[in-house]
């Protein structure tokens, strides 16, 4: 049953990943709350336009507000970008994720997904040499925070820190090529505001944190998260291959638990 859940998981998120952009359809609009919000996410740092750096897909209106896609693209691939911010506005912690990037992730291709609770700008803002830069879309999304949990408490708890390495290339490349790989981790990431389907009592909080992915000694990215990730978080991306033969993960979450894997690249299924 486990089994079969993850593959149905990982191929629903397969099936929105790297879309094209829509900034036409929905670009950020005007915010209030971003205005109260802005000196605690970046100071009093200039933000410039990101449209040149990169892009950010995510949907107008979301089929699922508990599972929001949200693809980042990076454009000119002649920066690096070293850390990116996802803001949520309106969510009730609004910092999603705050992201750093070894460079075996550049250029930057990464997709994952998050609650949104009601509609909202999302953000992304990414960290290069030349500065801080945005780019986002709005959504129109409710109630994702509080959404039901898709299994009782008893049943998430007993495969939680599973994690799944799924390559995406057709064929195994060389090393010092680009590679495409998909990770999902199974977890409850219970954001606080959800409720027990039998006691009707709000679930306390119990989500991912800290999340570290390496290929070998050499990072790829680390993720310091909050409530806003969904439920058992999926990461898509791609990296350069450095000829290590597996991608090492580990996650803790606030509970104390810490889940490490060594997952073999292996080749696409």
């Amino acid at each position: 049953m486990r089994t079969s859940v993850l593959v149905a998981v990982l191929a629903l998120s397969a099936s929105g990943v790297f879309a094209a952009d829509k900034s036409v359809e929905n670009p950020l609009i005007e915010s209030p709350t971003w205005i109260e919000l802005r000196d605690d996410i970046v100071g009093d740092v200039t933000l410039q336009d990101g449209t040149g750096l990169f892009t950010v897909d995510a949907p107008y209106r979301a089929f699922d507000a508990a599972t929001v896609p949200i693809s980042i693209i990076q454009t000119d691939t002649d920066a690096v970008i070293t850390q990116a911010d996802i803001v949520i506005d309106e969510n009730p912690a609004p910092l999603a994720a705050r992201m750093s990037f070894g460079t075996g992730m550049s250029p930057l291709k990464l997709e994952l997904r998050v609650r949104v609770n009601t509609y909202s700008n999302i953000r992304v803002i990414a960290q290069t040499d030349q500065g801080s830069f945005m780019q986002g879309r709005y959504v129109k999304a409710s109630g994702g925070c509080s959404a039901p949990a898709t299994k009782d408490p008893k049943a998430a708890l007993k495969g939680i820190g599973q994690m799944r390495l799924k390559p995406i290339a057709n064929a195994l490349p060389a090393s010092g090529q680009r590679r495409e790989a998909q990770i999902m981790i199974r977890h409850p990431n219970y954001s606080g505001f959800q409720r027990d389907q039998i006691t009707h009592l709000f679930m306390n909080a119990h989500f991912i944190d800290r999340l570290d992915v390496y290929q070998g000694d050499d990072l790829l990215f680390t993720l310091d998260g909050g409530i806003s990730i969904s439920e058992n978080p999926v990461f898509r991306f791609e990296y350069t291959d450095n000829g290590a033969p597996a991608l090492r993960i580990r996650a803790e979450d606030t509970e104390g638990n810490v889940f490490e894997e060594m997952l073999d690249k292996g080749t696409s299924s």
